[in-house]
């Protein structure tokens, strides 16, 4: 028998997954054997390593495994998110060509909102003063103009350096048709000033269009030492424990990449994790056979939705990070910073079951985007916060049970409608249930519009799509989303609370390479673009042996980004090796964006290569979970709030586990990762894997 890689070996032996939410950190052990255990232990902000540790140790007891059984753990961080929101990157300086300091306070001359005077543009991550300009010209095609001033480089670093700067950006005009410049001026600054972190352009994002290529090299600068000491510390605290395993890191497109990668590239990780639900879900639908889906997933901080059209993710090659509602559309730019890379198209709100209600200056009940997080937490988890959250509303309705995340966190009633009654119910004069509906009324609207913003507003009918509904809140709130939406069905999976970690065990290693070519599609010769494919595709092999992926698990995909003639923005399509198939392709994708096409010139701006590392041990969402022996009988009855119109009702509460295979609503079916609610006048269907199928009336 020959030698296992490390990915052959994680089909035999125990796999980790790893979420880490605002408030909960949630984990998933798959122990080789078809066996699957999960876990949600509280966040722990201020230092996110320890929650992830204390789960670990947690779900390894309870799979009753020692920790050099586990041959693996994959990890989905907001540490580069959370960077990039609060602001606390590494000081970052930026060495470019002369005349080009400004480029990224320029950006693309556009405003996110036409007639909104009071839009502030985002302060760019690298103060002016520590812009610096370098002599150094390359032409469009390659060719130096004028040679790298390499005494401005070094005296560039060194004020840099005096300034307290330890992260620097590197990016030279057109550096992507010629990068001698930036590597020449990469090893400089590496020779001499051996402390300091650089990252030049072409080794991120080796494309045209000069704003982009800065903005995506700045904000790799910015978050890099800081997501590099939090891998190095939760990688010393994983082998203190005694896992001797590699650590995956999930990327913002849904795939898996080694820690080391996400060392070095941080800005294909800003979104870590948050694609993962959603792989989760379309795995979890081809499964079932269920090729349209909206995945709706909420959490304890932000809400978001996304597209599963015929069985396909919606993919994006570029997304601004911005705080509050970020909604995906083609055309609002400039709200935030640009990142040119691959990433699932995700919609998301600030609306999270720790999401803070409060009455605004004008009078109006207002949730989110502020949450109570882990800590202090809502008001009704009694460990210091005072505010109402939406968990609080939940509680006071009588949709959630008295204690959560397997029994971890008690809840306290009396506690949530004291916050409510004191900040919602009395200024406008209502019950506290009353006020607690508003709070759920609001939350649900503004969850609506994520779903919209990836329905509707792309031309799609939200009502030919099912809901599959995760995060640990995501049940409790679904069935009233679809109502809003006209949506009939609502998919909720066996483990909706811990989704997202699943999903990370589902998942590719992928590796992304690109290269110019820029010629018109008339003029395009297939002959030449084999050449440029061959060569990154022998980048992509290198890459993917070098995360311990074997030949024979690797599999490669060519693309060609093309756009109109005087277009800034190119779409990617698959490759065929001939002109009038590509015109095709490439005015299919066009229409099926833009609803309308052109008859300008078609230019190919760029071929690119995806590299992937299939994994021979994904989780099987068909065998993860098997449905137990039902009881038609309820554990308990409980007066669960509906509105006025319906006032309280007698709800009969279920467990998860041992629910019946069908439930007419209103029922409520609690579980120790989620709480699923059956509103009246719908019905619940179990399948045999667990999960349950909600039709509303």
């Amino acid at each position: 028998m020959g030698t296992l890689t490390g990915l052959e070996r994680t089909s035999t032996g125990a796999r980790i997954g790893v979420d880490i939410g605002g408030t909960f950190t949630d984990l998933v052990l798959a122990d080789g054997r078809g066996a699957v255990f999960h876990r949600k232990v509280a966040s722990t902000p201020a230092a996110p390593e320890q929650a992830v540790l204390e789960g670990v140790a947690a779900i390894i007891a309870d799979a009753r495994l020692t920790p050099g059984e586990v041959t693996e753990v994959v990890h989905g961080t907001t540490v580069g998110s959370n960077t990039l929101l609060q602001k606390v990157g590494a000081p970052t300086g930026l060495i470019t060509t002369k005349g080009f300091r400004d480029v990224l306070e320029i950006g693309r001359l556009r405003t996110p909102s036409m007639f909104d005077l009071q839009w502030e543009k985002p302060v760019p991550l690298v103060a002016r003063r520590h812009r610096k300009e370098v002599s150094e010209r390359i032409a469009a095609d390659g060719t130096i103009l004028v040679p790298l001033d390499e005494a401005a480089v070094l005296e560039a670093a060194q004020e840099l350096v005096d300034a307290g700067i330890f992260s620097f950006a590197v990016c030279f005009l057109n550096s992507y048709r010629n990068p001698a410049h930036e590597q020449r001026a990469a090893t400089l600054i590496a020779e001499h000033f051996p402390q300091v972190r650089v990252t030049s352009s072409i080794s991120v994002l080796p494309e045209a269009k000069e704003y982009e290529r800065t903005s995506t090299t700045v904000v790799n600068a910015y978050v890099r030492p800081v997501l590099e000491a939090y891998l190095t510390r939760l990688e010393r605290g994983l082998a203190d424990a005694g896992i001797d395993a590699p650590l995956l890191v999930c990327n913002s497109n849904g795939a898996l990449a080694s820690s080391g990668t996400a060392r070095e590239k941080p800005v294909f990780f800003i979104s870590s994790g948050r694609a993962a639900g959603v792989v989760g879900g379309s795995r979890l639908g081809e499964a079932l056979d269920i090729k349209d889906l909206v995945v709706f997933d909420m959490g304890g901080t932000t809400a978001s939705a996304s597209l599963v059209q015929n069985g396909e993710l919606t993919r994006v090659s570029e997304y601004e990070f911005r705080a509050g509602i970020s909604t995906p559309s083609r055309f609002i730019k400039a709200g935030g910073y640009m990142m040119s890379v691959p990433t699932v198209d995700v919609a998301e709100v600030g609306s999270g079951a720790g999401s803070i209600a409060y009455v605004d200056q004008g009078g109006l009940m207002r949730v989110g985007p502020v949450s109570a997080g882990a800590d202090p937490g809502p008001a009704c988890y009694g460990i210091g916060g005072s505010r109402p959250t939406v968990t609080d509303a939940n509680l006071l309705l009588g949709y959630l049970p008295a204690q959560l995340a397997g029994g971890s966190r008690a809840l306290s009633v009396e506690a949530a409608r004291t916050a409510i009654a004191r900040d919602l119910a009395d200024p406008f004069g209502l019950t506290p249930e009353d006020a607690a509906c508003g709070v759920r009324d609001v939350v649900n609207a503004n969850m609506a519009r994520a779903i919209r913003a990836v329905t509707v507003e792309r031309g799609v009918d939200p009502r030919d799509f099912t809901l599959v509904a995760i995060g640990g809140s995501g049940p409790v709130h679904a069935a009233d989303i679809a109502r809003l939406l006209s949506m009939p069905r609502v998919l909720v999976p066996a483990s909706p609370g811990v989704f997202t970690a699943m999903g990370m065990l589902a998942g590719d290693v992928e590796r992304y390479f690109i290269r110019p070519f820029a010629v018109k599609l008339a003029d395009f010769q297939p002959a030449e673009a084999e050449t440029a494919f061959a060569a990154l595709e022998a980048d992509a092999r290198a890459a993917l042996a070098g995360e311990d992926v074997a030949e024979h698990l690797m599999s490669v995909t060519r693309e060609v980004d093309m756009r109109f003639r005087g277009q800034e923005m190119s779409l990617s399509v698959p490759y065929l090796a001939d002109r009038d198939a590509l015109h095709a392709a490439f005015k299919a994708a066009y229409e099926a964006i833009y609803s309308y096409s052109s008859s300008d010139t078609i230019e190919v701006v760029s071929l690119r290569v995806i590299g992937r590392g299939l994994r021979p041990g994904k989780i099987d969402f068909r065998a993860a979970h098997a449905r137990g022996e039902g009881s038609s009988e309820p554990e308990s009855i409980r007066k669960v709030y509906y509105g006025a119109d319906q006032g309280h009702i007698d709800t009969p509460v279920y467990v998860r586990t041992r629910c019946p295979a069908r439930i007419v609503g209103p029922a409520v079916i609690e579980g120790a990762d989620s709480t699923v609610v059956v509103p009246p006048g719908a019905t619940a269907e179990a399948d045999a894997h667990a999960n349950l199928l909600i039709t509303l009336a």
